[in-house]
């Protein structure tokens, strides 16, 4: 029998029960003939319980749909926003009087969850929950087709460039230059300090330098030239490290031919400005991303301008980060540039990511997430048995999460965990993904990023700068917009 909580018939009252040899009718009179006052007590403490009960569910109902889209009062409507939302203009108020104690995090509910959003006046769409670690989304017929078009022409317009270069011997000599033992070194690689050095662990650190796509096929070859590995194991002991001659392998690796199918990403792309005087369309997809992100729009204005990608036949992305944990030593790129923070090490603090697909793929090009939805990451596990999910030229069809391109489609995603104080945390290793190989036809994209520091004092000095900067008129405040300010920045990690 269900209990009130389950919303089933209360049980009965705790009587002595009638002897169970009685015939029903027996039976029944014998549970009147309890005590009344007990039984009444009873009785008005479970309506109680109900009645709270059913007070609760309604209110967690009115909860979720005024906080997830469903046509509410809020940015989604147009209609009038709560205070973490409004933006400064709107509410006459300089970005600089306005500390953002929180930023609004959309719910994803479950997988296939889908919210209704209108982000265009008498239009109404439906976003649809694909993973919740990342806390991803799907809004099909975000951009029209003419969009599009559109966004592809202006991007050829302005041209677009290799979004990864050859590597160079600038990282060859860097590496030299380090003041590093080769036991330090070994320590570095031997992720679970066992001692040993097995071809994965190995693998994770050799993608963070030159950009170089390293395979376990790579290494084993590597390992035989330069004679690493005498046992033809593939794992180094310490000693076995410490014989080595690391000038070795940069030759080798020097003397080996490189092509762009060998790099992490094989793309070109270019940055289009949103800001005040871009094109109408421009303008309309970032008032958009305003309003289904629901942050405030001075931080979605100054995050990055749009990027715009294409992929050609053999093109690809292998399984990667948008942003970077932010440690002490660390930097965010953006809050960089006004803070003027000296740090050993910047990287993109990229909270959001949304992903527009420009058109339909012949075949392949599917944006992957190798690990959406696993119970628990774990880095090491990424590489099984010579098959590494982060490889999108050979194990895209191993991941958990395959998102077809569908031209118009946006799919939206937090690379950031909550604080639990309604800030940035720490990065989500579920947001780790990566663009399949195109196989056939040309795949073009877009990406709108939106910037927060997790540091909420830096940022809101940056909101501060720019808010000042964006006051002056003259010539030279101009060079500080943001689109300048982004336009030779490549970080790709």
């Amino acid at each position: 029998m269900e209990s009130p909580l389950t919303g089933g018939p209360p049980p009965p009252p705790q009587d002595e029960p009638p002897p169970p040899h009685l015939p029903p009718r027996d039976r029944l009179a014998g549970l009147q003939k309890g005590n009344s006052v007990c039984s009444r007590s009873y009785f008005v403490v479970v309506m109680v319980f109900v009645h709270v009960y059913i007070l609760n569910v309604i209110a967690l109902l009115l909860y979720v749909y005024y906080s997830n889209g469903q046509l509410g009062s809020d940015s989604t409507t147009g209609g009038p926003a709560t205070e973490s939302t409004t933006p400064a203009t709107a509410r006459g108020q300089d970005t600089a009087d306005i500390p953002y104690s929180h930023l609004p995090r959309l719910e994803g509910i479950k997988v296939g969850h889908k919210q209704k959003i209108e982000l265009v006046p008498n239009k109404i769409q439906h976003m649809e929950t694909l993973s919740l670690k990342p806390l991803l989304f799907e809004i099909p017929n975000f951009l029209t087709e003419e969009e599009c078009k559109l966004l592809i022409h202006l991007a050829q317009l302005k041209g677009l460039q290799a979004s990864q270069i050859l590597p160079v011997d600038g990282y060859k000599e860097a590496i030299e230059s380090l003041e590093i033992s080769k036991t330090d070194i070994f320590n570095l690689l031997d992720h679970n300090q066992d001692g040993q050095l097995e071809l994965k662990e190995v693998l994770t650190h050799s993608r963070l330098g030159n950009g170089r796509w390293m395979t376990p096929e790579n290494i084993r070859e590597m390992y035989a030239a330069v004679k690493a590995d005498p046992d033809g194991n593939g794992v180094l002991s310490l000693d076995e490290f410490k014989k080595l001659n690391l000038r070795d392998f940069h030759k080798y690796l020097g003397n080996r031919e490189i092509t762009m199918n060998d790099l992490v990403r094989n793309s070109q792309h270019t940055w289009l400005y949103q800001g005040e005087g871009a094109h109408r369309v421009l303008r309309s997809i970032r008032q958009r991303v305003i309003k289904l992100t629901r942050l405030p729009q001075d931080v979605v204005e100054n995050s990055e301008p749009l990027q715009v990608v294409r992929y050609n036949k053999g093109g690809h992305y292998h399984a990667h980060m948008d942003s970077g944990p932010v440690f002490p030593e660390t930097a965010c790129t953006h809050t960089k540039l006004m803070t003027n923070e000296t740090a050993d090490f910047e990287t993109s603090c990229r909270y959001v990511t949304i992903l527009f697909y420009l058109n339909n793929v012949t075949r392949g090009g599917e944006t992957t997430f190798p690990v959406a939805d696993n119970r628990t990451y774990e880095e090491m596990s990424l590489i099984q048995n010579d098959i590494d999910l982060r490889d999108t030229r050979k194990h895209c069809d191993k991941g958990n999460l395959r998102i077809k391109p569908r031209q118009g489609t946006a799919v939206f995603w937090y690379n950031y965990l909550s604080d639990g104080e309604g800030w940035v945390g720490d990065v989500d290793d579920f947001a780790l993904h990566g663009g399949c190989l195109v196989t056939e036809g040309t795949k073009w994209i877009a990406n709108n990023w939106i910037n927060v520091d997790p540091n909420k004092t830096r940022q809101l000095r940056f909101q501060q700068e720019m808010a000042r900067y964006a006051k002056d008129d003259t010539e030279k405040q101009k060079e500080w917009t943001v689109d300048k300010s982004y336009r030779d920045m490549h970080v790709d990690l």
